[in-house]
Order: structure tokens, then C-alpha cells, then sequence
């Protein structure tokens, strides 16, 4: 058969537009109740850092619906069911053939990320800039803010992927170049490793306060495990194995703690605003709705017998069963059945993941005996009996993969397309198809905004 996996992919659309006004030059504000960067730029006080850091965690959330959705939908670990608009199944599932160049609803994978990083910028560069906190304080947010930023190219970078995406975003009006995919990932992981030294030179304590996303990890100690816990997963991407060990062992991994420890996106105080949005994945169980996530039967067909982690997935009556009229040949029984309210935080690195990336590198290392140990650790969790298939690496890598299809479903940044393109598998994705139409892309296409920057600017 041949294959359907399609290079060079889709494209993401960015609203971009240089109007006919002076673009560069605005017209001053006159608006003494409207904030400008200018109110921050220097001798920031210890209330406005705070309300800055408080900026930069609530955008940190702004790359996880799209991103989630798209990617969950592109591994085939769900479907995302919107009778408003066919797209989100023709486009999603790589049904709308040739590609779109005008690829459909995927720009926050993009332009939700670098809003973070820009914030993050802002933060560092008012506390480079005010006597309100020195030393070891500034260490504490520069270190805060790199490490979230480290995160936050992630979503970019995964989706661009051979395209490489642009680091050095400090000025907006001269940005960096592109870097390749694997020369990003060292610069992220540089980054991450600045902002452990500031971390460690950040003493005992913060500065700011953090919401109950960061509880256990609201230290700069706490934070460390936290960057640790993200550097092994560029390490991971990377495939730098003793590196993947080495920042697993010095995060919050636990083998004996709970699969559920680690950082989380915060909702509690949603009410729905555009600044507290509700966790965008809940839906209540079992009612009707055209909008909706759905489980991928695929997922549903290959789950082992007594696997808790099927808890996920709440099977819908038969009245309720949803439909959809772009992708006829499915009605879907199952919905995300992991959220009790729409308040709900959603962890965006678990110990759990840690877990795995600790098999997978032992494995690629060949130490056999703590890859089937980690691995026994997550089936044994789920209610499984040890594994007790071949140890050759292949087997051991097969295992782990299913291992994460279940373990990680649907989490942000999804993980099966992810992991299937790290070990060049994106074909075994066919399996999945559910019309007979569908096709596998390895990559967005570069946003248009940014091919026009570089048409008009030469960057």
C-alpha cells in the first residue's frame, strides 16, 4: 500500500496585517487608565513582578486546547466532533486532499507559545530593571521564567518540526533566525539549563507566589525538578539516553510516588473570561452535544484486559452516542471521561511520563533490568500483570510505546504522533483509519505570517 504520510504537510494560517498606518511608530496613548509596557519597563514594583508572573502562567495555557486537539487528532488518539465546522475531521485527519495550504485552526500551536515566551521576556527584562528585588530574587523569576519558556517552545518546535522555528524572540521587529530542529532542541536545553543555575542561586525561596498548579514545586528547589522533569524530555527528542537518566533522576520522578505528581495548567478559578477560561477538555458525561471530544476507536480496540488507565474513556449510552456528518463512517461511543468539573487543573508533566522516559532510555542503553523494572511500575499502576515479552531492544520499545499510548492519552502536547514520528512509524497510523480517505502528516508548514515577514523584512 502506499504510504500516505504527506513531507510536506500542512501549513498553519496566522492572522498577520500591516495596515496602512505607520506600523512602527503608533500613536501615543493618551489613555492615562490604559497600561502600557512603559508602566513596567523600569522601577517595577513588587505588586506589578507579581501580577507579571501571574501573566505568564495564565499564557501558559494558551497553546493547549488547539495543540491537544489537533495533535490528539493527528495521532489518532481521539476525534475532535464539531458539526459547526467539517474541518476539524476533513482537515485533521489529512481527508482534505492535496493539503490546504490555508490549514485550518492550528495557529495557537504556534502564536500561543511565543505570547508566553514574549511574557516571560517582559517579566526578566522588569526585574533587570527595578530596585524592588536583586540577587538571589531575580535569579528566582529569571530562573521561573526560563523554564517556562523552555516548556513553551516545545509546542512550535514539535509541530514545525524539520522547518526548525525561531529562539531569539527578544526584539519582535528583529527577530532571530530559524534554527534547525536539532540545533532548537540544544538551544532549549541550554535554556533550561540557564535557568537551573538561576534556580540554584535563587535561595531558599520566591520572591512571587504561584497558583496551586505549582503546589509541592513552588520553591526554586521545587523548581528544578520541575526544569529537570522538562529537560528529560528534550533529552528525550534528542536522544541523548544518559541525559534523559540524568534529568529524570534529579526531578521529581518517583518510582514508589504517585503517577499523577507534577506541574498543572490552573482552572480553579475559572468562570469562563477569557483570563480564568474553564478547563477546555471537560464535558459532561453522557449528554448530547455536536461538540465534543471522542475517543479513537482505535485506541478503544486495542486496550489490554483490566487496564485501569481505561477509566479514561466513559462509555456514552447507546441514545447518546455521537455522530458526526463530516466523518459518517464513525459514531462514536466513548468521551474523555477524566475531568469531574470544568475547574479542574490539567498536569502538563507527570511523574508517570517520567517514569517511561526513564525506561526508554534505559532500554536505548541497554540496561534491560530498570527498563522492565519502570515499565512494570506503570503496568502494575494500571492493574496489569508484569510484562513478560522479549528484552531485545525493539521488543522493549514496542512495549513502551504502548505503554505511553495509554499512559499519556490525550495529554497536552499529545504524545502518539510524537512518538511514532521519533521512531519513524507514522505509517502503522494507516491501521487506524478510520475512512478510507485519511492520510498522515509529519509536520505543520510554516506560518504564513512568517513567510511574509521574511518576504518583506529579509529575515
Amino acid at each position: 500500500m502506499k504510504s500516505k504520510i504527506y513531507k510536506f504537510s500542512l501549513a498553519l494560517m496566522l492572522v498577520g496585517a500591516v495596515s496602512a498606518c505607520d506600523f512602527f511608530d503608533p500613536d501615543e496613548v493618551t489613555n492615562p487608565n490604559a497600561a502600557d509596557a512603559s508602566v513596567i519597563a523600569s522601577e517595577a514594583s513588587l505588586v506589578q513582578l507579581q501580577a507579571l508572573v501571574a501573566g505568564l502562567e495564565s499564557r501558559t495555557r494558551l497553546y493547549i486546547a488547539t495543540t491537544s486537539r489537533s495533535l490528539g487528532s493527528f495521532g489518532r488518539e481521539m476525534l475532535a466532533y464539531r458539526d459547526s465546522d467539517p474541518r476539524f475531521t476533513t482537515d485533521w485527519l489529512g481527508r482534505a486532499l492535496p493539503p490546504d495550504p490555508n490549514f485550518f485552526a492550528v495557529g495557537n500551536t504556534y502564536d500561543g507559545p511565543y505570547q508566553c515566551i514574549k511574557q516571560g521576556n517582559v517579566l526578566m527584562d522588569a526585574a533587570a530593571n527595578t530596585s524592588a528585588v536583586a540577587g538571589a530574587e531575580i535569579s528566582g523569576i529569571n530562573g521561573f521564567a526560563k523554564t517556562i519558556q523552555g516548556y513553551q517552545y516545545l509546542p512550535p518546535l514539535m509541530t514545525q518540526f524539520q522547518n526548525g522555528i525561531r529562539i531569539d524572540v527578544s526584539d519582535p521587529l528583529d527577530p532571530g533566525p530559524f534554527l534547525g530542529f536539532t540545533e532548537a532542541l540544544g538551544a532549549v536545553a541550554n535554556l533550561l539549563d540557564d535557568a537551573q543555575s538561576d534556580l540554584n542561586n535563587a535561595g531558599g525561596t520566591f520572591v512571587f507566589a504561584l497558583t496551586s498548579g505549582y503546589d509541592g514545586f513552588n520553591s526554586p528547589a521545587g523548581m528544578v525538578q520541575v526544569n529537570r522533569a522538562i529537560k528529560a524530555r528534550v533529552a528525550l527528542y534528542q536522544q541523548d539516553w544518559q541525559e534523559v537518566i540524568n534529568a529524570c533522576n534529579a526531578s521529581f520522578m518517583d518510582l514508589g510516588g504517585d503517577m499523577d505528581t507534577g506541574p498543572a495548567h490552573t482552572y480553579e478559578g475559572g468562570d469562563g473570561t477569557l483570563s480564568n477560561p474553564f478547563n477546555p477538555f471537560f464535558y459532561p458525561l453522557d449528554q448530547f452535544s455536536t461538540q465534543i471530544e471522542v475517543v479513537h476507536p482505535g485506541v478503544l480496540e486495542d486496550v489490554e484486559a483490566g487496564d485501569a488507565r481505561a477509566s479514561k474513556f466513559f462509555e456514552r449510552s447507546p441514545a447518546n452516542h455521537v455522530s458526526n456528518q463530516a466523518l459518517q463512517e464513525y459514531v462514536a461511543t466513548h468521551q474523555d471521561g477524566r475531568w469531574s468539573s470544568n475547574t479542574q487543573n490539567v498536569p502538563y508533566i507527570r511523574n508517570e511520563e517520567l517514569i517511561l522516559m526513564f525506561a526508554e532510555a534505559s532500554a536505548q542503553l541497554g540496561n534491560t533490568t530498570d527498563a522492565v523494572d519502570a515499565i512494570n511500575v506503570v503496568r502494575s499502576n494500571a492493574g496489569l500483570a508484569d510484562y513478560a515479552g522479549a528484552t531485545d531492544l525493539n521488543s522493549l520499545i514496542d512495549q513502551i510505546l504502548f505503554e505511553r499510548r495509554y499512559s499519556l492519552w490525550f495529554e497536552p502536547l499529545p504524545h502518539r504522533w510524537i512518538d511514532l514520528r521519533r521512531y519513524n512509524r507514522l505509517i502503522e497510523l494507516e491501521d487506524d483509519f478510520i475512512a478510507s480517505d485519511e492520510s498522515v502528516f509529519d509536520q505543520l508548514a510554516r506560518p504564513q505570517a512568517e513567510l511574509n515577514w521574511d518576504t518583506f523584512f529579509g529575515n
